[in-house]
């Protein structure tokens, strides 16, 4: 295994010697994303005389904050965090600087499915950082008092036998995030997949009013009759008391290290894991290109992400989920990197806010039954075909 083919450059091509950096800022994701950066930092300021500064944001703040910077000649951000999804509108706006440019390679221990939306056109503008894919977090103490084993489970009838088994015993049984247009979309978008569905085609027209579509969002709603909606707080501590029993859930979330709780992969034949990786990389505006590299090629290093494990890293490298001692202390690493390793990413496309919102709201008035599944979905299919025309 060839580890971490990474070079820097101390000047930017075309522009002359570049002057160091006394202080780089990053501009990232707030929660366990932030953390385990902010960790990594002492050893870079101390290796390389260089302050760091990290400004945390929810994920929406992030988004306006990126963009409105990138307008300034001169950036306030030297290195930013971003979510996948955003990748179209990033190079639209010319946000990315190519990493090519600064020597920077993506190495083969990297998972080579979470670098697919990094590269565009031959050129690496972003490095797959954290890597939050969808796993099912459910409760393993219940699963054990009810006799089932959700390691051999081989379908979704299995999962729908699980949590209907759990409710009827007074367990509960499935929850999901109901709270926004976006959160609908995603979590549903697991079970999608395990139906041989998916919201787009491969020329980004919607597919959402078609057989798949529908028989996914039926069952769906099969599994909500034992559990329901919950907050992501409320979900993940309802999981770990036994008041619900399964759930989808990201492992930016939460890491189970109870006796409780654990994570599973969705069960079926077709790839059902939906990547919601966190990237990082340098702004076209930064003004310490060759500094923020000598960072960027600092936090990618297999030894610093293998260090971020015990605090709730998710690298997406071979070399850290499959070590032998990180894999005995955190045996969750095995679900994760499988899921890594198969997963899809959500569509790649500046209109995604628009297409997640109209399709989240029908979603909800089917869900709460203020539409039928097919008047639902029609709609939807119309508004969505107007939207991506």
């Amino acid at each position: 295994m060839i580890i971490c083919v990474l070079l820097v450059i101390l000047a930017v091509p075309g522009c002359g010697k570049e002057e160091k950096a006394d202080k780089l800022v990053l501009a990232v994701r707030s929660g366990t994303y932030a953390e385990v950066i902010k960790m990594c930092l002492p050893g870079f300021e101390e290796e390389y005389g260089i302050a760091c500064e990290v400004v945390e944001l929810s994920e929406d703040d992030l988004h306006s904050e990126i963009l409105h910077d990138s307008l300034n000649s001169k950036g306030k951000y030297d290195i930013i965090m971003a979510d996948s999804s955003w990748m179209a509108e990033l190079l639209a706006e010319g946000v990315l600087t190519d990493l090519g440019s600064l020597g920077y390679e993506l190495d083969d221990d990297i998972i080579p499915a979470t670098t697919t939306i990094c590269v565009q056109n031959g050129k690496t503008y972003l490095v797959p950082y954290y890597g939050n894919v969808t796993v099912m977090l459910y409760n393993r103490t219940v699963a054990e008092n009810l006799g089932f084993n959700v390691e051999e489970f081989e379908d979704s009838d299995d999962i729908a036998e699980f949590v209907r088994a759990s409710a009827m015993a007074g367990y509960g049984g499935f929850v999901t995030r109901g709270d926004t247009s976006n959160n609908v979309v995603v979590d549903f978008l697991p079970v999608l997949r395990a139906f041989g569905g998916w919201v787009v085609d491969s020329d980004n027209k919607p597919t959402v009013n078609t057989p798949e579509f529908k028989e996914a969002l039926e069952y769906y709603m099969e599994l909500l009759k034992t559990g329901g909606f919950r907050s992501k707080d409320d979900l993940i501590s309802s999981i770990e008391n036994g008041t619900q029993t399964l759930a989808v859930g990201w492992p930016g979330w939460y890491a189970p290290d109870s006796v409780n709780s654990d994570y599973c992969a969705f069960p079926g034949d077709h790839n059902s894991n939906i990547y919601g990786i966190w990237t990082l990389g340098i702004p076209s505006n930064c003004r310490y290109k060759s500094s923020a590299a000598q960072l960027l090629t600092y936090l990618m290093d297999p030894d610093v992400q293998k260090s971020t494990i015990p605090s709730g890293g998710v690298p997406c490298r071979y070399s850290c989920l499959t070590d032998p001692e990180m894999a005995a202390a955190n045996p969750h690493l095995e679900v994760i990197c499988s899921a890594l390793e198969n997963g899809i990413y959500r569509p790649s496309s500046r209109k995604w806010p628009e297409f997640y919102a109209i399709l989240g709201s029908r979603m909800s008035e089917i869900m709460y039954g203020k539409l039928s599944v097919d008047d639902g979905l029609t709609l939807a299919q119309e508004e969505l075909e107007a939207l991506m025309k």
